[in-house]
């Protein structure tokens, strides 16, 4: 049996998830009714399809991914720089995208650098 408070919560996640929806037709309704061209739509769905993929990790692996994107090539170090953890602590969450597909790794010199994959959506 659903308590008067979990229905609440539900309705306010339903009322949530209505305004995410309103919004994306509303987005959808104007890239369809822009002069933008099919490339560029392409590409406005595929970054789209890259959001849902960051939405979709966990919090940890999310503030890696998201400097790595800003940083485009980064190594553990300078990732651990920017989210103040440890190098050694973002080296295995920079693995663990690796592993996961969404990012490769590459030697420059001595140095390891990560970067997203950009075949993944």
């Amino acid at each position: 049996m659903i308590t008067m408070s979990e229905k609440d919560t539900f309705d306010q996640i339903f009322d949530k998830l209505n305004e995410i929806n309103d919004k994306l037709d509303r987005l959808l309704q104007d890239t369809n009714n822009s002069n933008i061209n099919e490339k560029d739509k392409e590409s406005i769905i595929s970054n789209s399809m890259d959001v849902m993929t960051l939405i979709s990790l966990p919090e940890h692996l999310r503030t890696t991914a998201t400097t790595l994107l800003k940083l485009e090539q980064a190594t553990a170090n300078e990732i651990a720089e920017i989210t103040e953890k440890e190098r050694a602590v973002e080296s295995n969450y920079l693995n663990q995208l690796v592993k996961l597909g969404y990012a490769y790794k590459f030697r420059k010199g001595k140095q390891i650098y990560f970067k997203f994959d950009d075949n993944v959506n």
